[in-house]
């Protein structure tokens, strides 16, 4: 069973993943938001396909990075772009991608298991593997590029790709959780994968535009900001996935805001009447006309808030504590100015305990569509944070000995 493993292939994760969606590495900031405010994916992949460029072969195209609404939300939220919204979107989208080339590699579908692990522990997140199409004479249809607006396809040089990232590996590794044993019943503690060195956080009352850089470096690292108070109790969390579900009017409260005003804000399926008018007094206050106008004019589109159904965590350890340290937040505010009527999964701190075994930890992150846990005490006072990257380094070393 072990040896059959082995032989896995990244295109067994990639079973049914759909095409990418794209966008030219010509295009500004304002296409790429218009794209993602009416797409149902939550980031935009990044091509250049500029066939006299020096770096690239022939006809190829190459995917180059991605986007996200994070990323322009993060930008708007600069202060030079502040002042003039409009103009700041008329930049070139590569001024926004956080995602580069070093975190995207292109990959056979024939490229081994125990390869992309190892390509993601090297840092490259991001995996671009062509899709394969298996279609009869009598079913095969002509092939063609597939328009998501004037500005977007998922073909390229005739070829769809998708995208094979952690979340993907980790659950295939969770589906055949039993070759491992005894591994997935070890603490996580045990297995030395609570990492207190590389924690994002920042203080319930710290101005939510000095963690700008922690938001920017937490979708990086796939991972989140994590909010304490002064005794370093979890609060909350600045999550780039939930940011990544509100639109670009979220720049200016980034701008106005406290850390702990902030998670009100984007907590309850919108923003609350009376953060939506402190967002407006602290613009005036600094004079940001045209971060003013952009805001009031978005604000003032907003329909009423959705609420999405609630969820359970699938941690066998979940009822040890106490329903306050699981932060739970329902309801997220939609991105393109109007609430999405699909089903959305509520925001959470998702968070376990020294002594939860990997494998409750795996099936957390997984059901929640985390990279990451937050580890806490009784006292929910933050220890660390548990990463699908850490998780894979330990499998990484388990699959060494199956060799």
């Amino acid at each position: 069973m072990a040896v059959s493993f082995l032989r896995h292939e990244i295109s067994d994760l990639c079973l049914a993943k759909p095409a990418l969606r794209s966008l030219s590495v010509s295009a500004t900031v304002a296409d790429a938001l218009e794209v993602l405010k009416t797409s149902e994916e939550n980031f935009l992949s990044i091509w250049d396909c500029n066939h006299h460029s020096k770096t690239l072969a022939g006809d190829q195209c190459r995917c180059v990075g991605k986007v996200c609404m994070v990323d322009v939300i993060c930008y708007l939220s600069q202060d030079a772009n502040l002042v003039s919204p409009s103009a700041a979107l008329k930049a070139p989208v590569s001024e926004i991608m956080t995602e580069t080339a070093g975190t995207v590699m292109h990959v056979e579908p024939s490229c081994s298991l125990l390869k992309a692990i190892d390509l993601m522990l090297q840092g490259i997140q991001n995996l671009v593997v062509p899709i394969q199409t298996r279609l009869s004479s009598n079913s095969r249809r002509k092939q063609h590029p597939k328009l998501i607006n004037s500005t977007t396809s998922t073909i390229h040089s005739g070829q769809e790709f998708c995208l094979c990232e952690q979340e993907d590996v980790v659950r295939f590794l969770l589906n055949s959780i039993g070759v491992f044993s005894p591994l997935p019943a070890v603490s996580i503690d045990s297995l030395g994968l609570i990492n207190t060195a590389d924690i994002l956080a920042i203080n319930y009352h710290s101005p939510v535009d000095s963690a700008v850089q922690l938001i920017t470096q937490s979708l990086t690292q796939k991972t989140s900001v994590a909010v304490v108070d002064i005794d370093g109790v979890l609060i909350g969390e600045i999550s780039p996935f939930t940011l990544s579900s509100c639109d670009e009017s979220v720049a200016a409260a980034i701008a106005t805001l406290s850390c702990g005003e902030l998670m009100a804000y984007i907590d309850c399926g919108g923003p609350p009447e009376y953060l939506i008018k402190i967002v407006t007094e602290r613009l005036k206050q600094r004079k940001l006309q045209g971060a003013l106008e952009s805001y009031s004019s978005s604000t003032s589109s907003s329909n009423s808030p959705m609420f999405s159904s609630s969820s359970s965590s699938s941690d066998e350890e979940s009822s040890v504590y106490p329903s306050s340290t699981r932060m739970v937040r329902s309801g997220r505010f939609s991105r393109s100015n109007s609430y999405s009527a699909r089903m959305v999964r509520r925001a959470e701190a998702i968070v376990c305990h020294p002594k939860s075994s990997l494998v409750a930890v795996m099936i957390q992150a997984i059901a929640h569509r985390v990279n990451y846990v937050w580890v806490i005490e009784d006292d929910c006072s933050l220890v660390g944070i548990v990463t699908f990257s850490g998780m894979l380094k330990v499998f990484r070393e388990h699959l060494e000995t199956m060799c």
